[in-house]
């Protein structure tokens, strides 16, 4: 499984140069949602990001910060369908959701899109990995470009792309997830 895994991360690569190439340095201000224990965070921070992971779950943060970084990085106990409980100055640059979205219902999901919104700046880009929709024991429900459209109505889904899906398990690639790349209008 460790062998096909370079392929996912070197889509990842892709993408995240995609958000870079037309950006002056410093790159600005990131924001990882549900970032568990920080590796996509570490890496934005890497490249240049002022980066705050947030998760609601105390473990993988506390985990997340004993990782070794170069970059300024920050994590945050915080549920980004509660805003009230997360601590996270607006003015966000680019955001990413790597596995959050897909799994929230409908009302989660409608404040999830009205705190992103919040949180970001005028012309932000947000990368979204999601599964596609269907009957999964077990699995996210997943979400479609419209469900992503509709909790997301301030912004445009301007590219999606299938998610590089080997070296998962079968299960996983049944999912056929999607990076979705929105922009704030």
């Amino acid at each position: 499984m460790g062998a096909r895994r370079p392929g996912r991360r070197r889509q990842f690569a892709r993408l995240l140069d995609r958000e870079e190439i037309d950006r002056t340095r410093p790159l600005g201000r990131a924001l990882d949602i549900v970032c568990g224990t920080g590796r996509h965070t570490i890496e934005l921070a890497e490249r240049g990001w002022d980066t705050v992971g947030i998760d609601n779950v105390g473990r993988a943060i506390d985990k997340a910060r004993t990782r070794p970084v170069s970059g300024f990085v920050r994590f945050v106990v915080a549920d980004v369908t509660d805003p009230d409980k997360a601590a996270i100055d607006p003015g966000v640059d680019f955001l990413i959701d790597v596995g959050c979205f897909h799994g929230l219902n409908n009302d989660q999901r409608r404040h999830y899109g009205r705190h992103v919104t919040a949180l970001s700046c005028p012309d932000a880009t947000f990368l979204m990995l999601a599964f596609q929709p269907g009957r999964r024991i077990g699995l996210p429900r997943g979400a479609s470009r419209a469900d992503v459209a509709k909790a997301l109505p301030e912004w445009a889904v301007i590219d999606n792309e299938p998610a590089d899906t080997s070296g998962m398990p079968g299960p996983l690639k049944k999912t056929a997830p999607h990076w979705y790349r929105l922009r704030h209008r």
